[in-house]
């Protein structure tokens, strides 16, 4: 038997966020390989499926990517309906490539299903829009964390420092580091910056200072996951919308 893979997007976190095509998969999925980040909430949504953790968290032991390759190609040699459930959006920061590479070298079906990236998630949550008539015409997307085995440049931070507003994906983890790399590429100490955690979760955490004090501002927080958000859009926030607790209507 030959199956199906899904690469499928799990969204920022809150099961509610999962796009219909996704839900429905995953009540069909006979396997669900799935990373770190995906909750239990997301999970239950399964309950016939058999479910391999394969999560990566910075600075512990995971799989390594080249195992998860294989496995999506094994696994579809033994199951009908195989879900790579990734959070936020699998094509943005979630090493799809690879994984559609392997499946396509190996002949397998692949389909993918987009989610809601967690900047879109916090945007909705601290009530700023990413971009502003003018104030904001340019958004970047970028990360300072480096796999395994790969090569440490500062690119990045001349990405985010041309652009109006600037997201940052797995940089909170040496907050010191990214602060003072962003200052040496121009951006003002001053720069207006939100750190938002766990984001769409009930616990979520959003914190607001400048690019200064990005160090304390991360001290603060959990080990959760924390997006790092940039610009003068973040100097503009609204704190009655952010303090409002999220209203979630159940349809009967």
């Amino acid at each position: 038997m030959t199956g199906h893979v899904y690469l499928v997007g799990a969204g920022p976190g809150a099961a509610d966020l999962l796009t219909l095509r996704a839900a429905r998969l995953l009540e069909q999925a006979d396997l669900i390989v799935y990373d770190a980040l995906v909750g239990a909430e997301i999970l239950d949504l399964a309950p016939h499926a058999k479910k391999l953790n394969v999560g990566k968290r910075g600075g512990q032991v995971s799989m390594d990517q080249a195992l998860i390759n294989r496995l999506l190609v094994t696994s579809a040699a033994k199951h009908r309906i195989v879900v790579r459930l990734k959070g936020g959006d699998p094509m943005l920061f979630g090493r799809a490539y690879e994984e559609i590479q392997a499946c396509q070298k190996a002949g397998i079906s692949l389909s993918i299903v987009p989610g809601i990236s967690a900047v879109f998630g916090a945007a909705s949550e601290l009530g700023i829009s990413l971009t502003q008539r003018g104030l904001s015409r340019s958004v970047t997307f970028v990360t300072p964390s480096v796999a395994r085995g790969g090569r440490a440049t500062s690119d990045w931070a001349k990405a985010a420092a041309a652009a109006d507003t600037a997201v940052l994906y797995m940089g909170a983890g040496d907050a010191v580091a990214v602060r003072d790399t962003l200052l040496a590429h121009g951006l003002n100490a001053n720069c207006p910056v939100a750190l938002a955690q766990d984001v769409s979760r009930p616990d979520s955490v959003q914190v607001f200072g400048c690019l200064q004090d990005m160090p304390d501002l991360r001290e603060g927080l959990g080990e959760g996951p924390i997006l790092v958000l940039l610009g003068d859009v973040f100097a503009q926030r609204d704190v009655a919308y952010v303090s409002a607790p999220l209203q979630r209507h159940q349809t009967k």
